[in-house]
């Protein structure tokens, strides 16, 4: 696992453990090793330092998912997608800060460039897991967070296209200390954990993986001071409403991408994009066929029998006459051409579905007259 660790076993819980386990486990170890709470105590410290590395990955759903996905590839094991294995480790590999060299059986080896099949490359993986930053000196633009929502919307806003306001919360470079991670004023020191390179080595198998320093977040440099407020994160979780336009259509499962309503980029880097999964809610009267819209009506025996007009409402809201024909027969359904859900230059149609409707209870006189048409009609009963 990563720096040897697997960060599962780090805080104690199961790889199927719930995001809510996670986090409770998580909040029981912290307040257990808090350096607060164990002062001078180095083992503590440290301990607590795993903690945190370990949480800021699985504590993160996303960053969790492509950790799992990296374990099951094998990525921190001594064995490697496409068959690549190492022989022995160097000693000292593992450790934060060690790399492994080309002697001794060992090899700095690049992952940057492996595509892994959807999941883009390992540097990809690792810069999402654990964190893209850099020293001030060394980053350059940033882009955005790309944030993914999945949003509900009613049957016709759906069909008819509409407006909708959207909240969505996203990473962005805290304004205070320009994602520095120092308090105004502060000075900063070379970071002791990478030595102010920003990256620190782990591997296994005579290979060596570079990913950004968990102590500085991979700035090279730790404050004296940490922001008060992000923390020393150089983030801040912040809050947006989006008003977002819903294509005429729609249809569960549609994707829409929004350029530039994700995060903010940092270092003057363009915003990310903003990804929105429709998911259409039932309508209690309407349902859907492709780009037609069906619309049930009751029609009593009679209207069936002899011949009606009934009143539908359509899609937009209007209401139409329709004639229902004599001697209907149970699932007819009634075309009305142009009524249904337009999408480009198709449109569907309106599909009225009368259903029948059997009286449950009759008076004699009604009884009486059903007598003499079954009668007259020859019908038994």
């Amino acid at each position: 696992m990563a720096n040897g660790k697997d960060y599962y076993a780090v805080l104690g819980v199961s790889p199927t453990a719930t995001q809510d386990e996670v986090k409770k486990q998580y909040r029981r170890l912290a307040k257990q090793h808090h350096p607060d709470a164990n002062k001078g105590e180095a083992k503590a410290a440290e301990r607590f330092k795993e903690i945190s590395e370990a949480y800021g990955v699985i504590g993160d759903p996303e960053k969790r998912k492509q950790y799992d996905d990296m374990r099951r590839l094998g990525a921190f094991g001594s064995g490697f997608p496409g068959g690549f294995s190492g022989g022995g480790a160097r000693p000292g590999a593992g450790r934060p800060g060690a790399s492994a060299g080309p002697g001794a059986g060992g090899a700095q080896f690049d992952f940057s460039n492996i595509d892994i099949g959807g999941l883009g490359g390992f540097g990809d993986l690792f810069s999402s897991i654990f964190g893209s930053q850099r020293g001030n000196a060394r980053r350059g633009p940033e882009q955005g967070q790309t944030v993914e929502l999945t949003v509900s919307v009613l049957f016709r806003a759906a069909a008819l296209g509409d407006k909708v306001d959207v909240e969505l919360e996203v990473n962005e470079e805290c304004a205070t200390c320009s994602g520095s991670g120092a308090a105004p004023g502060a000075t900063l020191k070379t970071c002791p954990e990478c030595n102010g390179r920003g990256t620190i080595s782990f591997g296994q198998g005579g290979f060596a993986v570079n990913r950004p320093c968990p102590m500085c977040l991979g700035r090279g440099q730790i404050p004296s001071e940490p922001c008060p407020t992000c923390g020393g994160s150089g983030e801040v979780r912040t809050k947006r409403t989006v008003r977002i336009t819903v294509p005429p259509g729609t249809d569960s499962g549609t994707r829409l991408r929004i350029k530039g309503q994700g995060g903010k980029g940092a270092h003057g880097g363009p915003p990310g994009d903003l990804i929105i999964t429709f998911n259409v809610e039932p309508d209690r009267f309407f349902k859907r066929d492709g780009l037609d819209v069906i619309a049930p009506v009751p029609v009593n025996i009679a209207q069936a029998t002899l011949g009606s007009k009934v009143t539908v409402r359509t899609l937009d809201g209007t209401r139409i006459q329709v004639k229902i024909p004599p001697g209907l027969q149970p699932g007819k359904r009634i075309r009305i051409p142009g009524k249904g859900i337009a999408k480009g230059d198709r449109r569907g149609d309106l599909l009225v579905a009368p259903s029948i409707t059997v009286p449950q209870a009759l008076t004699d006189e009604q009884r009486k007259v059903m007598e003499e048409f079954a009668e007259k009609a020859g019908l038994k009963y």
